[in-house]
């Protein structure tokens, strides 16, 4: 019997696996999680951060940067492209074998540029030119600076993983950029059927905010743990509107791919509920949910493989005006999840230099 995330498959989901190592390459683990029907990987400042600082993966790259000028972020960007190169060519198969719908591994801009659009659009084609593989997806935030940022990467062919989506109103505005960027390539005469792009929508964080909220207002607890699936559903509405509209169609015709929502933060952070809520419930054609290795091996050994995205946009839009009747101001939380998203991958970006700088001194006395 085929196993969950193939049975995922084969209604319109791809899993990819949102964590990243040395050795999870060098010892054949993402060749083997390939095989079990992972379609994709993604990383963030977080993911390296906790790979330098707690294995000793990197022990050896960092051992022939003893003594030398190179910087913290030299360092890190050569180690970066490295595992984000290995991880592309071992999943080049998928990529080659989907006609480039999947096979992806994601690296994202520093976290410091968030603000800044025209040094987001030099980094990200800096990156990358640096990485040299038609499987990565250069990830930008869907922050204010970062919507002209994406509409002028995908307008040059770049494929770009929008990260840090909280609120649909955003959503919106990052599925208007791809689209525009698309037109962008046809009107230069070019082929959009060559760029690819996922939207990175953050779902287990906006439980934790709202449910607290709730608590601490003395709400209806009944309306607890349903938020973020909610507020998913009600993209996943906007995406089926978005590309079945006739302005895509026009895309569509020449090639063009839609930009499929990709659900990422998908681990459940409240104990109380099901460790694989965020992916039994986010199940739909033409999406992507990105697992930490947790949830991923609690998807293979319990998840459940239904359908349970289409049709759901007027319950969910039932759900959020509740929440909105109970004084959740949802605009106001998500704002709030974006500001703290990009702070706490600029702590963990500024951590990583600190670590790399530290253990390239201990690294340097023991030679």
């Amino acid at each position: 019997m085929e196993n969950t995330i193939l049975q995922n498959q084969a209604i319109g989901q791809s899993t990819w696996i949102d964590f990243i190592q040395r050795s999870m390459l060098t010892t054949g683990k993402l060749g083997e999680l390939v095989k079990q029907g992972i379609t994709g990987l993604t990383s963030n400042p977080t993911i390296f951060e906790k790979a330098v600082s707690t294995t000793t993966d990197y022990d050896e790259a960092l051992r022939e940067f003893a003594g030398s000028d190179a910087t913290a972020t030299d360092i890190f960007e050569a180690i970066a492209v490295e595992d984000i190169q290995g991880a592309a060519d071992i999943l080049r198969t998928v990529y080659d074998h989907t006609g480039g719908r999947d096979g992806y591994a994601s690296l994202e801009v520093a976290p410091a540029l968030a603000h800044n659009t025209q040094s987001t659009l030099s980094e990200a084609l800096r990156l990358h030119s640096l990485l040299h593989r038609p499987n990565v997806m250069i990830k930008v935030p869907a922050t204010a600076a970062g919507i002209p940022a994406i509409r002028a990467l995908i307008a040059d062919g770049i494929n770009v993983n929008i990260t840090l989506i909280f609120a649909v109103d955003t959503y919106q505005q990052v599925i208007d950029a791809y689209i525009s960027g698309l037109e962008d390539i046809v009107l230069a005469g070019k082929d959009p059927s060559r760029v690819a792009s996922v939207a990175s929508f953050f779902v287990s964080r906006i439980d934790t905010a709202v449910d607290a909220a709730l608590r601490a207002s003395g709400a209806d607890t009944s309306l607890t743990g349903a938020t973020a699936i909610a507020n998913a559903r009600a993209a996943y509405g906007l995406f089926q509107q978005s590309f079945t509209s006739e302005r895509f169609a026009v895309l569509r015709a020449k090639g063009a791919r839609p930009q499929r929502p990709l659900w990422a933060s998908t681990s459940t952070k409240d104990p109380s509920l099901p460790d694989t809520l965020y992916v039994d419930q986010l199940i739909g054609v033409d999406t992507v949910n990105t697992m930490p290795p947790a949830t991923l091996d609690a998807t293979l050994d319990h998840g459940t493989s239904v359908e349970t995205l289409s049709g759901t946009a007027a319950l969910a839009a039932q759900h959020l005006e509740a929440i909105a009747a109970a004084g959740i101001d949802l605009h106001a939380v998500t704002a709030k999840l974006l500001s703290e998203g990009l702070d706490s991958f600029a702590k963990s970006f500024d951590d990583l230099l600190a670590g790399i700088d530290a253990k390239r001194g201990q690294l340097s006395q023991v030679t």
